[in-house]
C-alpha cells in the first residue's frame, strides 16, 4: 500500500500546450493543480510544436499552484518523444499526468527517466479504458504513482457508452474503492458542458459524495464552483469537531451527536476531516 502521498489539491484545470497565450490564466485561475496538455487537445502535425512551446508554462520561479503536463501515451512515439523532451527541460513541471495507463509499468517508465538528483515528480496515471479498469490493483502498487485521474470520455468511447452519471457510476465507484485501499486520491473528469453551472454543481457534488478527492476542469470559470463544493463548510467543519470532541470525551464508545448515533467509522471520518483543516488552515 503505498502512504505519505501528496495530495496537490482538490481543483485541476487543463489548457491546451499549443495556446501559450492561455498559459497565464490557467495558472491564476484560483485551480490548486494546473495542466498543460499535449495530449488530446493537440492534432498530430502540432505535437512537437506543442512540445517545444509548453516548456514555457514551466519556467516561473514562484508559481501560485502545481503544474503538471498531460503527456502522450507511451503506447504512441509521441509519448516517447514527450519523455525524452521532458528530460531535456530546464523548467521542469512538478507533476507528470500520464495518459492511457494500463500497467504499473507505464509509471515505472515515467519514473526511470525522468527522476534524477533533486528532481522527482509526481506521477498520476490517467484511468480511461475498460483494461486499465481490468488491471487497476496492479497499477495501483506502482511505487512512484501519486494518484489517478478518471478519463471518462475516452471511456465513455472505449465502451461505447454515453457519458451521463449513471452511466458511468460503476467505473467510478471501481475507482475510487481502488484508490481508497492504496491510499491514494483520485480527481474526477471535468464536466464538459461549459456553460450550465447547475449541471458542474451537481456533478462536483456528486464526485464529493461518491469519494473522489477533486475534480478537473477544461475552464476557468468552472473553478470558483468547484473549489466551493470540495471545500468543507463552516459548518462541516463544526460538526467534525465536535465528533471528535464527543468521541474524546467518551474514550472512543459509541455516542450521540446533534441526535445522531456515532461511533468508530464517524468518529475517524471526523478526525481526516479535522487533521486536514489544521494543516491547511
Amino acid at each position: 500500500m503505498t502512504s505519505n502521498i501528496s495530495r496537490p489539491g482538490r481543483v485541476w484545470i487543463i489548457t491546451p500546450g499549443l495556446h501559450e497565450d492561455r498559459f497565464a490564466n490557467a495558472r491564476k485561475s484560483g485551480a490548486a493543480v494546473s495542466v498543460v496538455d499535449i495530449e488530446d487537445s493537440v492534432a498530430l502535425p502540432d505535437k512537437q510544436t506543442a512540445r517545444t512551446t509548453s516548456e514555457a508554462f514551466f519556467a516561473h520561479s514562484d508559481p501560485p499552484c502545481t503544474l503538471g503536463i498531460r503527456m502522450n501515451s507511451l503506447t504512441t512515439i509521441d509519448g516517447i518523444k514527450d519523455l525524452a523532451a521532458l528530460a531535456a527541460y530546464t523548467a521542469r513541471p512538478d507533476l507528470i499526468v500520464v495518459p492511457k495507463v494500463e500497467s504499473p509499468r507505464d509509471i515505472e517508465l515515467v519514473a526511470a527517466v525522468l527522476d534524477a538528483d533533486g528532481y522527482t515528480p509526481d506521477i498520476w496515471a490517467l484511468i480511461e479504458s475498460p483494461r486499465a479498469f481490468d488491471t487497476l490493483p496492479a497499477i495501483m502498487r506502482a511505487p512512484r504513482l501519486g494518484g489517478v485521474i478518471f478519463g471518462s470520455a475516452d471511456y465513455a468511447a472505449s465502451v461505447r457508452c454515453g457519458l451521463g452519471w449513471e452511466t458511468l457510476h460503476y467505473a467510478r465507484s471501481a475507482l475510487i474503492n481502488a484508490a481508497t485501499v492504496a491510499n491514494i486520491p483520485a480527481i474526477d473528469a471535468p464536466t464538459w458542458e461549459l456553460d450550465d453551472p447547475g449541471i458542474l454543481r451537481r456533478d462536483a457534488e456528486r464526485a464529493k459524495e461518491l469519494g473522489f478527492y477533486g475534480k478537473g476542469c477544461v475552464h476557468p470559470r468552472h473553478v470558483q464552483v468547484i473549489n466551493e463544493v470540495f471545500t468543507p463548510t463552516t459548518e462541516e467543519i463544526a460538526q467534525a469537531r465536535a465528533i471528535v470532541a464527543a468521541a474524546d470525551a467518551g474514550g472512543g464508545r459509541v455516542t450521540t451527536v446533534d441526535g445522531q448515533m456515532r461511533g468508530t467509522p464517524f468518529f475517524n471520518r471526523a478526525r481526516a476531516l479535522v487533521a486536514e483543516t489544521d494543516r491547511t488552515s
